[in-house]
């Protein structure tokens, strides 16, 4: 992948999509994937924001039925399916352990009848391209079964547990990437750190973006015939941009923060807890670790000045001990990593923003005298590329008289790096074609890398250094040189959190650090006061707070 905005020549687009996150990277994609031209430029890096900040978790949204929701569950449940078939190695099944109680909202009688329902509206989640992706109905286990299965869960008042089943997300990033790519491989054209700082006004429509490529402080115009805005906690300046006032006020903030710690649960499912406040949380296996997330509290501000604090954490470390009856689980000095992000939500007036919904709206702002212009709030990363269909779906109805466009491929179609019908039989291929690597570590960069894995490993041998052991996972320093010349990775951060996972278990120490940084300095041509930076930039990126 090439950034366009460098060699931008004055081309027209049909569309253009301000914003590289999950939704934005989906609608490029449905819109590409129909035979649109789109551009699509991102102020930071694809999928650095919300995107990045989930609880690597692909889920129908089981809390949403206590509100009524049922046509976001559904909707969640049935985008989960299509992830499992489009993204094999990166959505997989996982086991939930939800302890039950005599008393409180978590008992037998209460949420049993909520796992029927859930299961119900999932009828048709056997039908996987890949059988071994097929998940199991739920089922309720006895006390001893429960405590055996994970004996960190508090015995007081437990009756016994339902297990049940989602999916987890092995890597957001990487899945984020995958659609941006399949867009690109339609003859999209993408930018990252190029923010649209304003819009071109004229004929009285919105007629395209002024974008700056960031990295070379230089401004470029660009035309199409529609512009969607895919800000996410941007959306709403974004707006304020193109009203040129204050943002549209439909935006609220919510923050999730979420820690990695050492392994604290024994068994490979999550582990389902409830937060004094009565919020859930969960402890997710994760890559030899366990994630812990998430807060759902509003955040009032600019979001550019959002940053995860130590009093944010040790509020959060007090929440999940309690949740767990037992105030020793979780301690500052075992975290070895914390991130947090933004969610979006729409506006519904409730006063608590766990109880927000998760759903999404499409604005056309042509009754707003903005034709051309189309904004999406809210939304949740599971239920991204059925949102795209919407956007198109609103988009193809004022065009129907201009131009005919195709039906929707995305959900019948591999993402790029996705093309595997049988995972465990492409696991196996790649252990047996490639014996020159570490087992532990194939399994891994099979999962990342997907049917780009021959690549990688062809450029791990190319050179021996580039093939050297980093971590327990097997990354190596030749998934730097890939990320720069395949993936428009642009900074130190974007390679060792966000292209491969060399930063998101914790700092990996200097000489990993420094290493990625000189195979970057030496791609990229940077000199060393860019180093430098980019060292400081990466250290404080992965670091916990001070």
């Amino acid at each position: 992948m090439k950034r366009f905005i460098e060699t931008h020549n004055g081309k027209a687009y049909d569309m253009i999509v301000i914003g590289g996150g999950i939704s934005g990277a989906a609608v490029a994609y449905e819109a590409a994937s129909r035979g649109y031209s789109v551009a699509l430029v991102e102020k930071g890096d694809f999928g650095a924001g919300t995107s990045a900040a989930t609880s690597k978790l692909i889920h129908g949204g089981l809390r949403y039925l206590a509100n009524f929701e049922l046509g976001l569950v559904r909707e969640s449940l049935k985008e989960r399916k299509t992830l499992e078939n489009i993204a094999p190695n990166f959505v997989n099944p996982m086991p939930f352990l939800v302890p039950l109680h005599k008393t409180g909202v978590r008992n037998k009688w209460i949420l049993e009848p909520g796992m029927i329902i859930y299961d119900m509206l999932s009828y048709d989640k056997g039908f996987t391209w890949d059988k071994s992706k097929k998940l199991p109905w739920h089922r309720l286990l006895s006390r001893k079964e429960a405590l055996g299965m994970e004996p960190i869960i508090q015995a007081e008042d437990l009756t016994g547990a339902i297990l049940y089943y989602d999916c987890a997300n092995l890597n957001p990033e990487r899945l984020t990437l995958a659609f941006v790519k399949s867009a690109v491989r339609h003859g999209a054209e993408v930018a990252n750190y190029t923010r649209a700082e304003d819009f071109i006004h004229e004929a009285g429509a919105i007629g395209g973006v002024v974008a700056r490529d960031l990295l070379n402080d230089k401004t470029t115009n660009l035309r199409g015939k529609w512009v969607i805005n895919c800000g996410g906690p941007w959306a709403d300046i974004l707006l304020g941009v193109a009203r040129g006032k204050a943002g549209s006020g439909h935006i609220r903030r919510s923050e999730g923060i979420h820690l990695v710690t050492r392994k604290i649960t024994n068994a490979s499912a999550a582990v389902g807890g409830l937060t004094p406040s009565g919020r859930p949380c969960n402890l997710i296996p994760w890559r030899g670790h366990t994630l812990i997330g998430t807060t759902d509290r509003e955040y009032v501000g600019n979001p550019d000045q959002y940053c995860v604090t130590r009093e944010k954490i040790e509020e959060y470390i007090g929440e999940v001990n309690a949740a767990f009856g037992d105030p020793g689980l979780v301690k500052y000095e075992e975290i070895v990593y914390a991130y947090g992000g933004l969610r979006p939500l729409v506006d519904d007036q409730t006063k608590d923003v766990y109880k927000s919904s998760r759903k999404y709206e499409i604005f056309d702002h042509a009754n707003e005298g903005m034709p051309g212009l189309v904004t999406v709030e809210g939304g949740k990363y599971t239920t991204s590329r059925n949102l795209a269909e919407h956007v198109l779906m609103t988009i193809t109805k004022q065009w129907a008289q201009q131009r005919c466009a195709t039906g929707s491929v995305s959900a019948k179609k591999p993402l790029a790096g996705c093309e595997i019908r049988d995972m465990a039989a492409f696991l196996s291929s790649a252990k047996t074609k490639n014996r020159d690597f570490d087992e532990t570590g194939l399994d891994y960069l099979a999962r990342m890398y997907g049917t780009e894995l021959d690549r990688l490993l062809s450029l791990a041998r190319s050179e021996k250094p580039l093939a050297e052991r980093l971590n327990a996972d097997g990354e190596m320093p030749a998934q730097a040189v890939y990320a720069i010349r395949n993936e428009m990775a642009q900074t130190l951060t974007d390679i060792l959190i966000r292209r491969t996972g060399l930063g998101t278990l914790g700092y990996p120490g200097n000489a990993v650090v420094e290493q990625i940084a000189q195979i970057a300095a030496r791609e990229l041509q940077w000199n060393q006061a860019r180093l430098d930076r980019e060292l400081e930039n990466a250290k404080k990126a992965i670091s916990l707070p001070g």
